[in-house]
């Protein structure tokens, strides 16, 4: 399953997500992941959560950025969910290629079980209509 927490800059995204976060790692029976550009959410989490820098990694563009979530995702299937914060800091603003992403994970997810959160700054207007579905 797919979630976009969409919205301008300063809308409570990253607030929202420190909460699903929390809540999941509360709930969950598996392993949470959370992905971010800096460890600016390290103090907010719960101490179960593995919290990931991407810039570690050279990740650029959203092609880079779908393989680095599928190789997450092969390399512990124990993982329930994986949360996202500031997409297109990470991506690029490429709405098309944020879009393909999306739709390629879909077809990943429905042989992995996880669930993927991303807080996607920008107006709801400009998603496109193929994922807007997934917009919480």
């Amino acid at each position: 399953m797919i979630k976009l927490i969409v919205g301008t800059k300063g809308s409570g995204k990253t607030k929202a997500l420190i909460n699903l976060i929390n809540e999941a790692a509360k709930t969950t029976k598996g392993n949470v992941v959370c992905i971010e550009k800096g460890l600016k959410l390290t103090y907010d989490l719960d101490y179960s959560v593995r919290l990931v820098d991407i810039e570690q990694f050279a990740v650029s563009g959203f092609d880079s950025f779908y393989g680095f979530i599928a190789g997450v995702l092969a390399g512990n299937y124990d993982i329930t969910h994986v949360f996202i914060d500031a997409t297109f800091k990470i991506g690029g603003r490429d709405i098309p290629a944020f879009e393909n992403m999306i739709l390629k994970l879909e077809k990943l997810l429905t042989t992995h079980g996880a669930e993927i959160t991303f807080t996607v700054s920008c107006d709801p207007s400009e998603i496109p209509e193929d994922i807007k579905k997934y917009m919480i």
